[in-house]
């Protein structure tokens, strides 16, 4: 680890003990400040962000994470203000009891200390992790991609002037440079950084885990599917499919691959019939492309490749894959899905039953669209990321998940025998 980002690490982890220790009220009233300010700073921002987007190809599915706009900006500073008037996380008591002994124990919620957020070309990431983390009593330090390079300064630089301007330590917001040694640094960084969640690609995510010395919570990778039943309602279906695959492709709860029933195969034209007017590919398997053939635009129907199923497109493209039954259906969830969000069509309650208790991912719905993977959609206020994983937390992490506890036994003399 070079000692330029030791030292970047040693003033983070300096300001989280000062950050922990702040009152719920200044903790807030830095928020609605930082709201301010994004504000103030829409016009430098989207200059500094036009910079990044000049770089990058429109057809580049990141081209929409990477970017901003003045409603954008707006949108961010309400979701700022949102989390400022959310309840603090801390200091909750988990549990507690009186022990025969005479012991008093109780759990209580506090800071992990610094996280770590290693992330691709989404600048809004820097503004929603930083409030997030601050009302949770954590500094951060981000790690940003080249993509989003001169967006990512500018946001962190009206964050540490917020900071600085307040009174606390403007080292509770670190943004290491864009490079991959800073990346290496961060994975390395025992004894500094108590936590790292990685955002991005899947790639970016396998890389974190097989090279971290840190904990890792693994978030966004979604390969997202939809089963349409035997006994679907096509008119439910046919709606929800297009608003879990156009609503927003580039976020990691959009659709990637319907599944249906082959009794239902007759339908499929219909239920797809909305996705024309986006321009949405699809690659279909044989039994599903020879329904589609004449009834979608054939420049827009491609027959599937082994390489359609488990891809995350990010992108106005889909896979359909047909089944015999439930079971079938499952299994192929099971293969190709990534754990993040599936969702079910149908009429059938012991199908949903069955449906809802076999998937193994962190959101599953029935006649929903897989959009709602959200934490502010979930009542949660907002989100850092959606865990894929078991371990600690599931699905949208918001401010309860990025704490942990502490045991606090108070006593009156007691010793053990």
């Amino acid at each position: 680890m070079s000692t330029k980002h030791t030292e970047s690490f040693e003033l983070a982890l300096r300001a989280s003990r000062k950050i922990g220790k702040l009152a719920k009220e200044e903790i807030n009233e830095l928020l609605l400040r930082l709201a301010d300010a994004a504000e103030a700073s829409i016009d430098v921002i989207l200059l500094e962000n036009q910079k990044d987007l000049d770089q990058m190809d429109i057809s580049d599915p990141k081209y929409d994470r990477l970017k901003l706009t003045k409603s954008r900006i707006e949108s961010i500073a309400s979701d700022i203000r949102n989390v400022a008037a959310l309840p603090s996380p801390l200091g909750r008591i988990l549990s507690g009891e009186l022990l025969p002994n005479g012991l008093k124990i109780k759990k209580v919620s506090v800071p992990f200390g610094v996280i770590g957020i290693i992330f691709e070309a989404r600048p809004n990431v820097t503004f929603d992790v930083f409030s997030l983390c601050i009302k949770s009593g954590n500094a951060v330090v981000l790690k940003g991609g080249s993509d989003a390079v001169h967006s990512n300064e500018v946001i962190a630089e009206v964050i540490r002037r917020v900071l600085k301007a307040s009174g606390n330590d403007e080292n509770a917001l670190i943004l290491l440079p864009p490079t991959r040694e800073a990346t290496t640094a961060l994975l390395q960084a025992r004894g500094y950084v108590d936590l790292i969640i990685p955002r991005g690609s899947q790639a970016l995510i396998d890389y974190v885990r097989q090279n971290a010395k840190i904990p890792v919570i693994e978030t966004g990778a979604g390969i997202c599917h939809t089963y349409f039943d035997a006994e679907g309602d096509k008119e439910i279906g046919r709606i929800v499919i297009h608003n879990a695959k156009t609503r927003r492709v580039s976020v990691c709860n959009s659709l990637d691959c319907l599944v249906i029933h082959r009794s239902r195969i007759r339908d499929l034209p219909y239920l797809v019939g909305l996705m024309e007017q986006n321009n949405v590919e699809i690659f279909a398997d044989p039994d599903s492309f020879q329904v589609l053939l004449g009834k979608y635009p054939e420049h827009l129907l491609h027959p599937a490749v082994e390489e359609s199923f488990g891809t995350e497109f990010l992108s106005y493209k889909m896979a359909v894959k047909t089944v015999s039954s439930l079971e079938e259906a499952l299994e192929h969830i099971a293969k190709y899905g990534s754990k993040h969000s599936e969702a079910i069509i149908s009429a059938n309650r012991d199908t949903l039953d069955e449906f809802l208790l076999s998937v193994d991912a962190a959101a599953v719905f029935a006649n929903a669209s897989t959009a709602f993977t959200d934490g502010a959609q979930f009542g949660l206020g907002a989100e850092i990321g959606i865990s894929t994983q078991k371990l600690h937390a599931r699905g949208p992490m918001a401010l309860q998940e990025i704490t942990t506890y502490k045991w606090i036994v108070e006593g009156e003399g007691q010793v053990r025998e």
